[in-house]
């Protein structure tokens, strides 16, 4: 999973788009890449700023509901940063994650959120779930993730804005 998601950014050059910084970076690749050639050359990734509450929230929910590592694994902060902050961005969550499509992001919620992947009953792509499934759990009116309203689809998921 992680030579996916790492790989995708580091073909596409968008490598500081995983939100790790390059310390998280540099020890997930020696964890699961000890042969692999160091990550030192990759700047601090990409600045959240107005959208950090979002990013920490949805970090700490993801954490919240992992079931295959313990929430204080390097790993498991490693995989709720990369998919927070993909939220970040403007496209389906599958694209921003650099996969190949929605039964790649099935695959991986399955593995490490299956709780929430079970609620996802009807079927509502995953970044809007997500963000949907935050946002009740903060007891706050479903709203958009911060990278929905830059998607071609937005106004399918959101009709009526």
């Amino acid at each position: 999973m992680f030579a996916r998601l790492i790989g995708a950014k580091l073909a596409s050059g968008e490598l500081l788009h995983l939100g790790l910084t390059r310390a998280a970076l540099e020890a997930l690749r020696s964890r699961h890449f000890p042969d692999a050639k160091s990550l030192h050359a990759v700047p601090e990734p990409i600045a959240v700023h107005e959208h950090r509450p979002f990013v920490d929230a949805l970090h700490a929910f993801l954490l919240h509901h992992e079931s295959s590592l313990a929430a204080t694994d390097d790993d498991a902060l490693c995989l709720a940063t990369i998919i927070a902050t993909a939220c970040l961005r403007p496209d389906h969550l599958w694209r921003d994650l650099g996969l190949d499509g929605r039964a790649d992001v099935t695959a991986i919620l399955t593995r490490h959120y299956p709780q929430l992947v079970a609620r996802n009953t009807d079927n509502t792509r995953w970044k809007k779930f997500l963000a949907r499934e935050l946002a009740g759990s903060q007891g706050r009116e479903p709203a958009p993730a911060p990278g929905c309203p830059g998607c071609e689809d937005y106004s399918f998921c959101y009709p009526s804005r």
